[in-house]
């Protein structure tokens, strides 16, 4: 019997034309020449416009943008990524921000980036793209580590994951029906699984600018390089916290395991095992617990996405943890 693809990494992509006309010609302004084609890029959760611009004069520009319909979290999450984006440096592999526009009247929020030639891994993954992504990975880290960002400019991740992604901890003392509807091993596990993932926090420490959101929908492979996109969850920790937050991705689009994909990343090989499993507890808890919660607006698959992915990451921490 062959496997199902897995579910695609899709919100509900508006066109161009869908921008606000003032906003349009705001951004054509900044080209300072008029759009004569928009590509929409499907890859992605967005419930906005992604698509690469052609102008009259030949310019090529990516843009992203949002308006408070239909998700209206997604300009905060926008304006959060321009933020970033901005003061990342300019060897770092991320496509450069060349400018952003947050519209107070429509609510809207633009972004305008360095268009990248480039694609995403192939689906299912392939040995030689995820070579070159997991060497890109090395080099972002290195490159990341200190943080070049301003102390204080974002959170360390431990903030994160002791305060807002505590999803095993939200299983444990939430609505009973919920736990019902768990898989038989996440409720057998249930109460180990949240007192690891409450050891998460303390074991992030570290000074690497994270990601925290890599997989293949955020990856563009060039000739030249590997290109790592979408940074609004920019935070601060563990060199290796990125690599183990990626494997799942991996192994859910047809890749290897995911222990056989960290351990290619040297701050992995090198990481403590019990800090390792405690964060791989909290990721796994994230994944399963935000898995049952409404779709949010606008991103039809991202429950489903979530859901394979706590499949992934609860056989990987079972793995590790021996609670066959």
């Amino acid at each position: 019997m062959s496997t199902p693809p897995p579910p695609p990494a899709r919100g509900a992509r508006l066109e161009w034309s869908a921008i606000p006309a003032s906003i349009r010609a705001n951004i054509e302004a900044r080209l300072g020449s008029p759009v004569v084609a928009a590509h929409t890029q499907p890859g992605g959760f967005s419930p906005g416009v992604a698509a690469r611009l052609r102008t009259a004069d030949g310019q090529r520009v990516f843009v992203k943008a949002v308006g408070p319909q239909p998700n209206p979290d997604s300009p905060a999450i926008h304006r959060q990524e321009a933020r970033i984006t901005a003061m990342l440096p300019p060897t770092a592999p991320v496509p450069r921000l060349r400018w952003s526009i947050d519209d107070a009247e429509t609510g809207w929020v633009v972004l305008a980036l360095d268009e990248i030639d480039g694609r995403h891994p192939h689906e299912p993954w392939q040995a030689d793209d995820l070579d070159r992504v997991v060497r890109g990975m090395i080099d972002l880290s290195e490159q990341l580590t200190p943080s070049p960002l301003p102390i204080g400019a974002v959170d360390p991740i431990g903030l994160t994951i002791g305060t807002r992604i505590a999803g095993w901890r939200l299983l444990l003392e939430g609505d009973p029906a919920q736990r019902d509807v768990l898989d038989a091993w996440s409720r057998r596990h249930l109460e180990a699984a949240a007192d690891l993932e409450s050891r998460a926090s303390a074991a992030t420490t570290g000074d690497t600018l994270l990601n925290f959101d890599i997989r293949a929908d955020n990856i563009l492979i060039s000739n030249e390089r590997v290109w790592f996109l979408d940074w609004p969850w920019g935070q601060v920790g563990a060199a290796w916290i990125d690599i183990l937050a990626f494997a799942p991705s991996v192994t859910m689009q047809g890749g290897p395991p995911p222990e056989d994909v960290a351990i290619r990343h040297p701050a992995f090989r090198q990481a403590d095992p019990d800090r390792v499993n405690a964060v791989l507890a909290a990721v796994s808890g994230m994944f399963t617990e935000r898995s049952l919660r409404p779709p949010p607006p606008g991103l039809p698959t991202l429950r489903e996405f979530q859901a394979a992915l706590g499949v992934v990451s609860r056989a990987w921490l079972a793995y590790r943890t021996g609670w066959q």
